[in-house]
């Protein structure tokens, strides 16, 4: 038992040794390897400041900014990584660590794989500049002012003040109406007047009453239409353009219009009618005498009889009540 205890004693020994033997001659290896590794480490983190201080004119989304300049880090610290490996002659471990990653990605991305589109679809986002933050925009059956721009969403702020999340990738998917693109927004109003009306002193009298609210250098922009023959109306149509960059700014050209032009008929004796029907029965209409031709003898019999009961039935009622 005790030979044995000092034969394993004496091996655990001689391999100390070895290794002790191995480090020593490693050693210029590994202190060559850990500076690698400790400049690479600390550039990594000097590009990140300079990329993402860079990019600022490039980006104005934060997010995407700390994410291209989170991956440059990255690389340049893998990199550094790789070659401390290949100082130490540890070519074994770094194709095994290789293989490792690539099974590794393979199953991170399948796992994440609605994440990563979204995060994709920031990056895509950010690069096509098609909003940015503080635009009105409208998509996804949602309006509002664009207040950030994440990695994997977007946030807008609807105009009755609700904060709405959407995923990029749904973005992305879907048509997108920025109304700060441009700097004018058509404003449309649509109108009917009476059919006795003069047309020709309607259209001069909408005009005439817009310009008095249109600036003169969107005048040039003021349209009118007369579109179609409505049930209780003649409709017509005006539009024009005026300085804005957001829905609401409609909205508030579209009330000032409207009561503009409803101020206007009203000074002018110009009717805006109810929806109505006409309805005209009697012996001197010709329709319903002919109506009434149409209806078979018998028919008219059953009508006449059933006419005067209700009339017996009505008398007797007031007697009743009389008593």
């Amino acid at each position: 038992m005790t030979e044995q205890f000092e034969i394993s004693f004496n091996n655990m020994m001689e391999r100390l040794v070895e290794w002790l033997n191995t480090i020593i001659v490693n050693l210029p290896n590994m202190i060559i390897a850990i500076l690698v590794f400790g400049v690479t480490f600390w550039l990594a983190g000097v590009t990140k400041k300079l990329v993402f201080r860079y990019l600022t004119n490039v980006f104005q989304q934060k997010s995407i900014r700390a994410l291209v300049a989170n991956m440059v880090a990255l690389i340049i610290t893998a990199s550094g990584f790789l070659l401390a490996l290949g100082v130490l002659n540890l070519d074994t471990l770094l194709k095994s660590l290789l293989a490792g990653a690539g099974v590794a990605g393979l199953a991170i991305g399948l796992a994440l794989q609605g994440t990563l589109s979204n995060t994709f679809s920031g990056i895509s986002l950010a690069l096509k500049s098609s909003f940015n933050v503080g635009d009105f925009v409208e998509t996804s059956n949602f309006s509002g002012t664009v207040e950030d721009i994440a990695l994997n969403y977007t946030k807008i702020r609807t105009i009755d003040n609700n904060t709405v999340i959407i995923p990029n990738k749904q973005i992305l998917e879907n048509p997108i109406k920025n109304f700060s693109l441009t700097k004018q927004i058509r404003v449309i109003i649509d109108c009917g007047i009476d059919y006795t009306a003069d047309l020709s002193e309607v259209k001069y009298l909408t005009l005439e009453a817009l310009k008095l609210i249109i600036p003169a250098e969107d005048r040039h922009t003021l349209e009118f239409y007369f579109v179609n023959f409505g049930d209780s109306a003649i409709n017509f149509q005006v539009r024009y353009f005026i300085n804005g960059d957001k829905n609401i700014s409609v909205l508030a050209a579209k009330s000032e219009g409207i009561m503009c032009i409803k101020r206007t008929f009203d000074e002018h004796g110009i009717n805006i009618p109810y929806p109505t029907r006409t309805i005209q029965l009697g012996k001197n209409n010709p329709e319903a005498q002919n109506i009434t031709k149409d209806i078979p003898p018998n028919k008219r019999n059953q009508r006449r009889r059933l006419n005067g009961n209700r009339a017996k039935s009505v008398s007797k009622i007031h007697k009743l009540d009389s008593k």
